[in-house]
């Protein structure tokens, strides 16, 4: 049975390895030049005004983890439908339980003014 994850684990490993390769070569024989201008906070190409660095609303923050949220919810769908009449009647119940519960949290996160953008 642990069989059937070997070429999940060996692509896991091999993602990895790479990964780490590609930063230690790119640290190792890229260009390190820094100067004082280089050094400097990026603004469109305009010398900042003030401090560069500043807080951002957490909404945004709040909106990408909701999309995240239901995209990945919603990503269950397609097992569901590509199996839908193998699985009889039991899955299909199960499913509308799930739309239910992504539902409601739907609402909630609506009424509580979570996608409202000002």
């Amino acid at each position: 049975m642990l069989a059937d994850y070997l070429p999940i684990g060996v692509l896991l490993v091999v993602a990895v390895v790479l990964a780490f390769l590609v930063i230690i070569i790119g640290h190792s024989f890229g260009p390190r030049r820094p100067t004082q201008r280089k050094l400097e906070a990026y603004e469109s190409g305009m010398r900042t005004l003030g401090p560069s660095v500043r807080r951002m609303p957490v909404r945004f923050d709040l909106i990408a983890v909701l999309f995240i949220l239901f995209d990945i919810e919603v990503v269950f769908f397609l097992p569901w439908a590509v199996t839908f009449r193998q699985l009889g009647v039991y899955a299909f119940v199960q499913m509308l339980v799930f739309v239910g519960i992504l539902l409601v949290g739907y609402v909630w996160v609506w009424k509580k003014g979570a996608l409202e953008w000002e």
